[in-house]
């Protein structure tokens, strides 16, 4: 599908969302205060208008509150559930105390990639394919009625057309005014959508509400959108189009942005764009009254930001992830001096645990749960032990092995022939998973699924010693710095700073030391290869997943070192041919001591 090939402002987004009949009359007249006094000429009251948006964001393919990694229904320490059958649940109950024409539900991204039921339609059973199915998630939200959705950085993770064939099946707007045509710099998406509400007794109220997306789609998928699309950044454009909406008559203008509220960013300065700047647009952009907010994955009921230059309040709400929560905005309107005006907006979360799921969602997609379930649950091999997670943040463990060495097996086989042949390979992989386990015996996709969660892509890059022991330097902040006699607490030693789990790497074919007594860029002790101590000089070819290799995580030199080799197949899926290949999981074949945690010298384990 050609990227340019919706003319979305020629359908006029002003009017293409339709019109909502709303309910609300003006209050009546006022009566004497006394009784037993004449009743004087009766007060007109104000008209108003009470609106509710409802709002989810990074569903990542959850529709049930089901695991496919554990093939059982999902449970957690804190009693969460998720899913949009839950989610519809809750919509249908507020729709029904508010009155749906007095509502919007949105979405704020990150919707067709997290789950094997996404990774299915996209890559098992493709969606893009001829006569192919319609995506389960646009079944879903179709069905539960959403009134827009924007764009999140992981609706890019399997190319434009997988995209283009998902928003062509989606009954209601795409939006993304900061995804751009890379060449004439027009939105290559539908920028905004104006929804308009009637009033008895008023004129309607006109509620428009702006997509925006991340930038570092650029980096990410760099892939998939480079010379295609490019991502300016939140704050610039919502200040190029909030205006416009003004202008345009919109009484109310919600945001929903697929960008965290902590002004932060997680690619350092590879872009003059920061990631997470929600609150950012909400401090200089006037005339913004909501925004609903995604990507970070954290819960923010209600955070209220003052607008620099009106001195307006701001509401942002951040739903938990999954579907685990819905954000519910209540605007409340006032007709005055011939116009609409934004009285007060409140905001709050609800938990989906609190309900049981919406019938008619499992019954509209139960056939394509059921084959999921089943494509999870091939047994691919055979395990001569159990492997885990548990303990693979702080201690070398062989399951993190099996993905290094699958990488180092995959690139070695890409090279062989070629001017690089000769150079030795070595490979990076993180602790994605806290739970993830290979038990012993059969082996399962899902079982290798749950290692590696994300859809990461494999690439080779040239780097030297040097710039590998300013890698592991950098990667060893994720450690909290702990004296030589303190007492060790494993669930306080990692993520410093808040540095997640996905941004601590360990690098095999190298044997280290990380001394977490030592401040944070002097960790990294007795660095050898091959038994030997490691040679600044010497050339090397990392295996790395695309996210690291285009920036992800900020490390040191990846991101500019020169690209051998790069491809198109899921990690994940190389993880499983290569079990299946071997037919047995031997940790023989694969596990392997590369690094220890010590405190001057002594390990910590």
């Amino acid at each position: 599908m050609p990227l340019n090939r919706r003319k979305f402002l020629k359908k006029s987004a002003v009017t293409g969302a339709g019109v909502a009949i709303a309910g609300a009359a003006a209050a009546p007249s006022a009566q004497a205060a006394e009784a037993g006094k004449p009743a004087g000429k009766p007060v007109r009251q104000p008209k108003r208008y009470a609106l509710t948006v409802l709002g989810t964001t990074d569903l990542h393919g959850h529709v049930f509150n089901w695991d496919y990694f554990k093939d059982a229904e999902y449970k957690d320490a804190a009693g969460n559930a998720q899913g949009l059958a839950r989610i519809s649940t809750l919509v249908n109950q507020i729709r029904k105390e508010k009155g749906r024409e007095n509502t919007l539900l949105l979405d704020a991204g990150d919707t067709i990639q997290g789950t094997p039921l996404t990774y299915y339609y996209a890559k098992v059973d493709p969606i893009t394919a001829k006569g192919g199915p319609v995506h389960p998630m646009a079944q879903a939200m179709n069905a539960i009625g959403y009134d827009a959705a924007a764009l999140g950085n992981h609706e890019f993770n399997y190319g434009i057309e997988t995209l283009r064939k998902f928003e062509s099946q989606l009954r209601f707007p795409l939006l993304g005014a900061n995804a751009v045509d890379a060449k004439t710099l027009k939105p290559a998406f539908q920028p905004y959508v104006m929804k308009t509400f009637c009033v008895k007794g008023a004129p309607p109220v006109k509620v428009a509400v702006l997509g925006l997306t991340n930038p570092g789609i650029a980096i990410w998928d760099k892939a998939y959108v480079q010379g295609k699309l490019a991502f300016p950044g939140l704050e610039e454009q919502a200040a190029k189009w909030v205006p416009k909406l003004k202008s345009l008559g919109a009484d109310v203008v919600i945001v929903s942005a697929h960008s965290g509220s902590s002004g932060t960013s997680s690619y350092g300065d590879q872009l003059p764009y920061v990631e997470n700047s929600a609150a950012l647009v909400a401090q200089q952009v006037p005339d913004i009254d909501a925004i609903l907010v995604g990507h970070a994955h954290v819960e923010i009921p209600e955070l209220r930001v003052t607008n620099a230059k009106t001195g307006r309040t701001v509401v942002l709400s951040e739903p938990l992830a999954y579907a685990e929560r819905l954000s519910v905005f209540d605007v409340e309107l006032v007709f005055e001096k011939g116009k609409w005006v934004v009285e007060s907006v409140s905001s709050k979360v609800l938990n989906s645990n609190s309900v049981a799921d919406d019938p008619k969602i499992t019954k509209l997609l139960g056939d394509e749960h059921a084959k999921v379930v089943a494509y999870v649950n091939q047994v691919v091999g055979t395990a001569t032990e159990t492997l885990t997670t548990v303990e693979a943040r702080y201690k070398d463990a062989a399951i993190i092995d099996l993905i290094t060495k699958v990488q180092e097996d995959v690139v070695k086989a890409a090279l062989a022939g070629g001017s690089y042949a000769s150079l030795p390979v070595i490979a990076q992989a993180s602790p994605f998973s806290r739970t993830s386990e290979i038990p012993a015996g059969d082996v399962t996709i899902r079982d290798l699924s749950s290692l590696y969660v994300y859809d990461n892509t494999l690439v080779a890059k040239l780097l030297t010693g040097a710039q590998l022991r300013a890698y592991l330097e950098f990667s060893a902040q994720y450690f909290v710095q702990t004296a030589a006699d303190a007492v060790v607490d494993p669930e306080k030693l990692t993520n410093a700073g808040g540095r997640p789990d996905y941004n601590y790497d360990y690098v095999s074919g190298l044997s280290y030391e990380i001394d977490v007594a030592q401040a944070a860029g002097s960790r990294i002790k007795n660095v050898t290869y091959g038994g030997v101590a490691l040679d600044d000089a010497q050339q090397f070819v990392l295996a790395v997943n695309n996210y690291r290799a285009n920036g992800g995580g900020a490390f040191p030199h990846v991101a500019a070192a020169q690209e051998l080799w790069a491809e198109s197949t899921e990690i994940r899926t190389r993880i499983a041919e290569w079990v299946t290949a071997k037919g047995v999981l031997d940790p023989k074949d694969f596990a392997s001591v590369d690094w220890k945690l010590t405190r001057d010298g002594t390990p910590v384990f």
